[in-house]
């Protein structure tokens, strides 16, 4: 029913924006892995709202707790449980759209497809439940740090805002130098005062989130419909507010010519390299060893401190009127959501390659 992701590392979450609490359960995470719970909370802490003046300022810990799946610091084998309570939900800011549907929100597909829907916050298709998906990508990290693997991302765009710098020109450890999640110190702040202009005027933006995974060996990945890139997009799009994503060169590298586009081999000592990578380390679905990056793309958060013309339920046309607390730009808190994804979907594909021991 769509609340499961993975094939060998498989997540399912559950649980509601305005509900006792959210979950996830992971299976398949080989036994005998050191996990870290300090840094699964330090995870949470970067994705938790009410973070700064630029996210919403709902104000929830996030804090976990693992129920099964680990003993004495180490996996099990056996699955992993783990909750987080809602403890700041405030569910009467909703009660004036019980029976409306707001624009470019799931209320109507919803209603359409199960007839009944939970309007507080938007229930399951809040962006909330992403809070259980930063949960397992923590532990998904703690696997790929394993086998030296590495996933970085950052915010590369907000609204017409572009950092035009390569991730190889950049100190991707000064991500969480600034509310923003730029590496760029002065294009960070030039978002920071474009996101608090937006907030101010009761809008929203939307913006880019790059990332790039650095270690990957050869041979990661299947064939034909479950390759590599396009798992990675399907883990991407299932995001909430996601309409886009490329790897490599995307879109931009339909305006080269083969001659200049293609990635020539050499190599270097015992490693097959690539003199460039348009190919964004990944060629026939399968990784090559070189750095694998890709960008996504946020829409404008849907809800504005802004009157809407609508329908309700009933099919009359109402006034949706925002209220409650949310981000004016997504991007900055969606940062390590998109890690998360990019660990889950790269740590199956490992498992898939190898046995289920360490």
């Amino acid at each position: 029913m769509g609340n499961s992701f993975g094939k060998i590392f498989r997540i399912s979450t559950f649980g509601e924006s305005h509900g006792l609490g959210l979950g996830v359960v992971i299976d398949g995470c080989p036994a005998g892995l050191d996990i870290d719970e300090d840094f699964i909370r330090s995870e949470m802490q970067r994705r938790k709202p009410g973070q700064s003046k630029i996210t919403t300022q709902r104000k929830e810990e996030d804090e976990f707790r693992i129920l099964s799946g680990v003993f004495e610091g180490k996996s099990t084998g056996t699955p992993i449980g783990m909750v987080i309570m809602n403890t700041d939900q405030k569910s009467k800011d909703y009660s004036h759209i019980s029976d409306k549907f707001r624009p470019s929100h799931a209320d109507y597909t919803y209603f359409e497809k199960y007839g009944v829907r939970d309007y507080r916050g938007g229930g399951r298709s809040s962006a909330r439940e992403t809070a259980a998906r930063v949960a397992a990508g923590a532990i998904a990290k703690m696997l790929l740090k394993h086998y030296g693997i590495s996933i970085q991302a950052y915010v590369s765009q907000v609204g017409d805002l572009k950092l035009e710098k390569s991730y190889l020109e950049l100190e991707l450890d000064r991500t969480e130098d600034n509310i923003v999640r730029c590496p760029d110190a002065i294009m960070a702040e030039k978002m920071i005062q474009f996101i608090d202009e937006i907030r101010k005027s009761r809008d929203t933006v939307g913006g880019v989130v790059s990332c790039v995974a650095k270690g990957v060996p050869p041979g990661i990945g299947e064939p034909v419909f479950d390759r590599l890139h396009a798992e990675l997009g399907k883990a991407m799009l299932s995001i909430n507010a996601v309409k886009g994503f490329e790897y490599g060169s995307g879109f931009e590298g339909v305006k080269m010519r083969g001659s200049s586009h293609n990635d020539a081999f050499y190599k270097e000592g015992e490693k097959v390299r690539t003199k460039t990578n348009h190919s964004g380390g990944i060629q026939g679905g399968i990784s090559n060893g070189e750095d694998i990056y890709f960008n996504v793309a946020f829409k404008p958060v849907a809800t504005i401190m802004q009157d809407q013309e609508s329908v309700n339920e009933s099919g009359e046309s109402v006034l949706v009127s925002g209220k409650g607390r949310h981000d004016p730009c997504v991007v900055p808190r969606a940062v390590p959501i998109v890690e998360a994804m990019g660990a889950l979907v790269l740590v199956d594909y490992l498992l898939i390659s190898r046995s289920n021991k360490l």
